[in-house]
């Protein structure tokens, strides 16, 4: 850190073949505006140049690494990733995606909103697409509010746009849960999440995923699923995720690692 001081907060990106749409994103890093943070890049075993335009972007920024975890699958290179921000003292982690854009004040935002009560352990960012103030995304964002405060006991964007305290990361097992595998590992990860405290979120508090990512049709979960999510309780999440949907994907083989198959590249 420029300071000396060891970081409050660290951004994790990890990364997978992303040469042509990682550069905003680490620029959006680069330039939040406070310095008490860390910037962990961490290269998911590409193939193509997005490694060296990382290197690149942070060279001289004391406050940006790039490591590398080659072992296929996002929460992979978010647990090597969330090793080193604890290796630095830092006490929140944001997990950001490398083709997101984030605004400058992001995590300024979630330190505000995670500061309003002790028993919040982390803050959710909605993801839009277009303008913030557009009238489309006015509703949006104010109903995804409302429905993340009345389904409180369950996850309302993706790994993109959640920051958790560390000490509720170390209580829930971590960013990686070796026993499930499967693809929608974020929201497994907010279940053990919120067996630690609360979420807390703000319509005010955004984040742009690339268009792309609406394709992803070979990693979806259906219709019956995705309202069982929804309905159960809380008290009975652990059956759902451990009994009911966890044999449903491993049987359609919806493993993690098929998070790099790009429907929208074909």
């Amino acid at each position: 850190m420029t300071s000396g001081r060891r970081p409050k907060w660290a951004i994790i990106i990890a990364f997978y073949n992303e040469e042509r749409f990682i550069a905003p994103t680490i620029g959006a890093a680069l330039a939040q505006d406070r310095d008490d943070l860390l910037v962990i890049c961490v290269d998911n075993g590409s193939t193509d140049g997005g490694a060296a335009l990382v290197a690149n972007l942070i060279a001289g920024k004391p406050h940006a690494l790039l490591i590398s975890e080659t072992r296929p699958g996002q929460s992979w290179a978010f647990r090597t990733g969330y090793a080193v921000a604890l290796a630095h003292g830092a006490e929140v982690v944001a997990f950001w995606d490398a083709d997101t854009h984030y605004p400058p004040h992001y995590i300024s935002r979630a330190d505000a909103l995670l500061g309003r009560s002790r028993d919040i352990v982390g803050v959710q960012a909605f993801d839009i697409y277009g303008p913030f103030s557009s009238l489309k995304n006015l509703i949006i964002r104010h109903r995804l509010a409302i429905t993340a405060s009345l389904l409180s006991g369950q996850s309302h964007t993706g790994f993109f746009g959640y920051a958790i305290l560390t000490r509720a990361l170390e209580a829930c097992g971590g960013p990686k849960n070796d026993a499930w595998p499967y693809v929608l590992h974020d929201h497994e990860l907010i279940h053990r999440v919120l067996k630690t405290g609360r979420l807390t979120h703000a319509a005010d508090h955004v984040c742009w995923p690339a268009p792309r990512r609406q394709v992803k049709g070979h990693v979806r979960w259906n219709l019956l699923e995705r309202l069982l999510y929804a309905l159960t309780p809380y008290a009975l999440k652990d059956w759902f995720f451990y009994r009911f949907l966890g044999p449903r994907l491993k049987a359609r083989g919806m493993y993690e690692a098929g998070l790099r198959v790009r429907d929208w590249e074909d």
